[in-house]
């Protein structure tokens, strides 16, 4: 990537920083409540928000690469990966307003249930692209899973609902590391349970960090049709960006009330926000729509940290570079996990 960045947090343009199971709730995120959705860019995985520059490469980073990999993997406090449920600071999982806290199960897998007609050759197609799924370690252990992932599965045959989990958790583990791998077993989990709406989330998230916009949006959308509530609309938003519809990303992020939203979400939707304005060039509107999240300084916590920077850079932008510094140093104060590059930018300042 070139030198002229912009503020995206972590991965290959600008991405949110969450990800969630499509139940209208939960998340894959890290134990501490911080919810990772980046996408990873060319040179190492983290996300970023910012100008896009007419599709040019080369946006200023959002966040420094940590150790092996730019994004939290899904892990257990014993550092085993896993793909887990969303827990905040007390420990209970967190959901978003407007969503169910279970996933409507849209009917049994086509391998139990399928009423309607098989189109000629359905079949066999089915089966050759099982022949041509990623393999699968013989060591997982599905109970790896959340629960509540392992109980929407319970509509598959028993078989299945093993493969899909199976696929589910190798997902989780490549998202950060190998995108391109986590999309290939996130679609294959996707060709057996295309009717469960976690499982299209994470085919919604996969494509997300591999780059694959489009297909990102569309996973997420039914995602969301078969889930209720926002889904995960900060994605959704940034997916448009990534197509380069700008104006449509900002038409996503009002598609629900802020009132619908759990305050990461919030966070997270006003710096993509904020990106899609700088990408039009609007800089008073991004720095406006950044102060309407209600930076705070005092949270030391990964999403403020995050907007703290969104902030500074939206300011630097304005020309207000005295504000910027002052921003840019309580990102570096609040960036506990040290994911971000809040100190590179105060040496540039100067």
């Amino acid at each position: 990537m070139a030198d002229n960045r912009s503020f995206r947090s972590g991965g290959k343009s600008d991405r949110p920083s969450q990800g969630k199971p499509a139940r209208g709730g939960r998340r894959y995120e890290s134990r501490d409540g911080e919810r990772r959705y980046a996408k990873r860019d060319d040179n190492g995985g983290e996300r970023r928000y910012g100008r896009r520059g007419n599709g040019e490469e080369g946006e200023r980073r959002y966040g420094r690469r940590s150790e092996g990999s730019g994004e939290r993997r899904y892990e257990k406090k014993d550092g085993e990966r896993r793909f887990d449920r969303a827990e905040g600071r007390d420990g209970e999982s967190r959901q978003y307003r407007g969503g169910k806290k279970h996933a409507q199960r849209g009917g049994r897998d086509r391998d139990r249930n399928h009423n309607g007609p098989q189109r000629s050759g359905y079949r066999d197609e089915r089966m050759a692209k099982r022949q041509n799924e990623p393999d699968l370690p013989g060591d997982l252990d599905v109970r790896d899973l959340d629960p509540l992932v392992l109980q929407d599965l319970k509509v598959l045959s028993n078989d299945n609902a093993q493969a899909v989990a199976k696929h589910l958790i190798m997902a989780a583990t490549w998202m950060a590391d190998d995108p391109q791998l986590a999309l290939r077993h996130a679609r294959a989990a996707k060709d057996r349970a295309g009717r469960v709406a976690v499982v299209r989330e994470t085919a919604g998230i996969a494509a997300y960090h591999a780059g694959e916009w489009k297909e990102a949006l569309s996973e997420l959308r039914a995602a969301r049709r078969m889930s209720g509530g926002p889904g995960l609309i900060a994605v959704m938003a940034d997916c448009e960006r990534g197509l380069g519809r700008p104006e449509k990303a900002i038409d996503v992020a009002r598609e629900f009330d802020e009132s619908e939203l759990d305050p990461d979400t919030r966070i997270e939707l006003a710096i993509v926000v904020a990106g899609a304005r700088l990408d039009l060039n609007q800089v008073d509107s991004a720095v406006i729509t950044l102060q309407r999240a209600e930076p705070n300084s005092k949270k030391k916590t990964q999403s403020y940290a995050r907007l703290s920077y969104a902030y500074a850079d939206a300011l630097s932008a304005a020309g207000r570079i005295d504000d910027a510094r002052s921003w840019f140093a309580h990102a570096k104060d609040q960036d506990v996990d040290g994911l971000l590059d809040a100190d590179e930018r105060l040496k540039e300042l100067g």
